[in-house]
């Protein structure tokens, strides 16, 4: 993340404000991409124990909440949109009955994950107008995952799924913060969420001055 960005507070000028919204939607190759969900979102999670099978979906329901967006009990499309897989190691999922037919290069996909040593992966899926009609989470629980707490971990994977964030969005600071131990979402983050759901803006935009109008509504959203 760029000049510091949400590692200080976001209420500076507005354009270093933009400047910092901005990069949480820059990839590394320089393009802007932000996206959001069009549709209701429908969890499904696999690989979990029933404790943090609840944690995670409150996490998500949270979020959602958070974002001013819907739920829903079923996809018309594809019955469930958001799917969360938990494994122990990535070989694991190529035995996931019609995984492959979901996720196109799902095996040279596993080996590119196993060879950079990655504990996770998104995968998002596009309507028509470019807004998210679905998400594939993919979360391997290595030595470091296993030591993370679950609402944590559960917090993390849930912003990482509201927007389509540049892979390097939360490489310099963590979305999260702790008070008191207990990791809660960091407020400048939660804007920025709150920002991005408002209906005037649009679901998709590739031009970074719509970096511009989500800074404009940053006072507003926190």
């Amino acid at each position: 993340m760029g000049a510091g960005a949400f590692g200080e507070d976001i209420s500076g000028q507005k354009m270093g404000e933009a400047r910092a919204v901005a990069d949480l939607f820059t990839r590394a190759d320089g393009q802007y991409f932000f996206a959001r969900w069009g549709r209701p979102i429908v969890p499904v999670v696999f690989g979990t124990d029933d404790a943090t099978l609840a944690v995670l979906k409150g996490a998500i329901e949270a979020m959602v909440a958070l974002a001013g967006h819907r739920m829903a009990e079923t996809d018309p499309e594809l019955g469930a949109n958001l799917m969360v897989f938990f494994c122990r190691d990535w070989d694991e999922l190529a035995a996931v009955p019609h995984l492959d037919r979901l996720v196109e290069g799902l095996g040279a996909l596993l080996g590119r994950l196993k060879a950079a040593e990655a504990n996770q992966y998104r995968i998002f899926r596009f309507d028509a107008a470019g807004a998210v009609r679905a998400c594939f989470v993919f979360v391997r629980m290595d030595a470091h995952l296993e030591a993370v707490p679950a609402a944590t971990l559960a917090l993390s994977q849930a912003v990482q799924m509201i927007l389509v964030w540049s892979d390097r969005a939360f490489a310099g600071v963590s979305p999260l913060g702790l008070i008191e131990g207990v990791a809660v979402l960091r407020p400048q983050v939660a804007a920025v969420i709150r920002a991005g759901y408002d209906p005037v803006l649009p679901a998709v935009a590739v031009d970074a001055a719509h970096a511009l109008r989500l800074a404009a509504r940053l006072g507003r959203a926190q």
